[in-house]
């Protein structure tokens, strides 16, 4: 499936925060992009479109397109509860997402690739299907021949690895549980996520 492959810092700078992670360039310039960004009076945005760039923002930001994105949200709105705090969540408990907050790769994207390379095993099966829904008790390690990656050592060796209340991790072994399925409080993302509900409930 293909993904965006544009300018990060760019789009970042769209959305006025480093939604692909940390951005050396974007901390730099946190205006908007274009000849006019720094000075650029911003006009007053109609409620469609502010809830239509937080649509984007969520979608940019864990790597999912538009159809598989309504999908998700269409799944958010069938289980109980809050529809946008079930689309956030499931978002999360995507696989590829799963790995890179586990911190076995420095982002989402390159999570993505890892996956789909068959490093990653879910439940000592290996899996290759980024937008698997991991579930509770799942734990996820990387394949046995793919600890001596570059990629994960070098993640690993980055220091301070965020924990998670909801994922479990042992660094040693290189695998994670997932435990718990996370509150809204405590996914970091600052996504609006009754914006999307409301754009797509029109």
């Amino acid at each position: 499936m293909a993904r965006y492959t544009g300018p990060r810092t760019k789009k970042s700078r769209a959305f006025g925060e480093p939604i692909f992670g940390y951005d050396k360039a974007f901390e730099k310039r946190k205006y908007a992009p274009g000849q006019h960004g720094n000075s650029r009076k911003r006009s007053t945005k109609s409620e469609y479109a502010i809830q239509l760039k937080e649509k984007q923002k969520a979608k940019y930001t864990y790597g999912v397109l538009e159809r598989q994105f309504y999908k998700t949200f269409e799944s958010a709105v069938r289980k109980h509860g809050v529809p946008g705090e079930n689309l956030l969540r499931l978002l999360e408990q995507r696989l590829d997402n799963t790995v890179y907050r586990l911190g076995f790769a420095p982002t989402r994207s390159a999570a993505r690739q890892f996956v789909n390379h068959k490093h990653v095993t879910v439940n000592g099966r290996i899996l290759n299907i980024p937008s698997y829904t991991v579930k509770l008790g799942d734990v996820i390690s990387i394949r046995e021949k793919s600890k001596g990656l570059d990629l994960v050592q070098e993640t690993l060796k980055l220091g301070g690895v965020k924990k998670y209340a909801w994922l479990e991790l042992n660094s040693e072994k290189l695998e994670g549980k997932y435990v718990e399925i996370p509150n809204r409080d405590q996914i970091p993302e600052t996504i609006n996520e009754q914006l999307i509900v409301e754009l797509y409930s029109k």
